[in-house]
């Protein structure tokens, strides 16, 4: 298998040490798959261990990589040529021997590796850890669900909104349609033939997705990603897939705004799990406060955060404390009317940043990224 080139400045990747062919492949293998573009050495050089042992500092340039990178990966055949290198986190053993011979731990802790990893059973785990590395570490988005408690809510519209405004704040933000029945999204924000992949592109996903790749590969529409869901008649996405993808838009950091249904199934539980916030919009009428008083006990058992958002005009005798007492859910505001939102004039949700609904989504959001979480 053809690798890079030995010694060869890879920014961001890790570095491999080793002369094991064999492991040699496996590890660049991994790192192809998570997007990770490593530096190969056969041995950590003899001014970088003198260094270490307190001789004088090596020259600018010698040993690239091992103080520097993310991630060192280093091969049982290396042990003895990486010895006596500073310490430093990140270091992990890899080989092919059964990790209870107590030799390959006393390896280990020579070289002061955090993990002793045989291959191939720790294969997925090590590619999760190299794709992280390969993506960055930096905190993951606030990511905001938003669900109606009765039909014709405006919980589409809201998050649309969201997304709009969030984006229009300088986040990185993606906007998530969780619900296969709801029409679309890219309808919603005029953008059903923006190229980029849709739901059903993603329905075979397994294991880790890349959260640069998820983002490169969706429409982009004033200024967000979108994944939404196409014209075809597939309408559902295994759970295991749904969870993947939403990961990745979680690492991707900033801010992810999700649309869901108002049914409860295997893959909106997934979402669910993930969500730091749900906003469950529910208009002024007493019999959508009855119906979103359902939706409210099957989302509270699985989100971490349930809020309410109130939407009028209201019925006589209601108002947005009134509903707040009968749901006993915490308030997150109240939703104004706009007129001309989802028209033929294709308008998006939240476009004016001067109009009421725009107005409400910045307040919502300078409150909400003020401490970088939900509250």
């Amino acid at each position: 298998m053809e690798g890079p080139v030995p010694g060869e400045v890879r920014p961001g990747g890790p570095l491999i040490v080793t002369e094991d062919p064999d492991l040699l492949d496996d590890l660049l293998r991994l790192c192809a798959a998570a997007g990770a573009e490593p530096r190969v050495q056969h041995s950590v050089p003899e001014q970088t261990r003198d260094a270490a042992a307190g001789g004088s500092p090596p020259p600018p340039g010698a040993g690239p990589g091992w103080e520097s990178a993310p991630l060192v990966l280093v091969g049982e055949d290396a042990v003895g040529r990486v010895r006596g290198a500073p310490r430093r986190g990140g270091v992990l053993l890899v080989g092919r021997h059964r990790t209870e011979d107590p030799e390959v731990w006393r390896a280990g802790v020579e070289i002061g590796a955090e993990q002793v990893l045989r291959l191939p059973d720790r294969e997925a785990w090590l590619a999760d850890r190299i794709a992280d590395v390969a993506e960055g570490t930096g905190r993951q988005a606030l990511t905001v669900g938003v669900i109606g408690g009765c039909g014709g809510a405006g919980a589409s519209t809201l998050a649309c909104a969201l997304a709009v405004g969030a984006a229009r704040a300088g986040e990185r933000t993606m906007l998530v349609d969780a619900d296969p029945l709801g029409g679309g999204l890219d309808v919603l924000l005029a953008g059903e033939h923006a190229e980029g992949l849709r739901w059903p592109d993603f329905a075979a996903s397994r294991g880790r997705v890349g959260a640069g790749a998820l983002e490169e590969s969706l429409p982009r529409l004033h200024g967000l990603r979108l994944l939404s869901w196409d014209r075809g008649d597939q309408v559902v996405v295994p759970p295991a897939a749904v969870r993947s993808v939403l990961a990745a838009a979680r690492r991707r950091g900033g801010v992810v705004v999700v649309d869901l249904p108002r049914r409860l199934d295997d893959g909106v539980a997934e979402v669910l799990a993930q969500l730091d916030l749900v906003l469950l919009v529910v208009p002024g009428e007493l019999r959508a406060v009855a119906a979103a008083g359902r939706v409210a006990g099957a989302v509270g058992a699985v989100s971490r955060d349930l809020r309410l958002v109130v939407r009028g005009p209201f019925a006589p005798g209601l108002d947005a404390e009134a509903v707040a007492r009968l749901l006993t859910l915490p308030s997150a505001g109240e939703v104004p009317c706009e007129a001309g939102l989802g028209s033929a004039a294709g308008e998006p949700p939240g476009v004016r940043a001067r109009g009421p609904l725009g107005r409400f989504c910045a307040g919502f959001w300078e409150r909400a990224l003020a401490g970088g979480g939900a509250g």
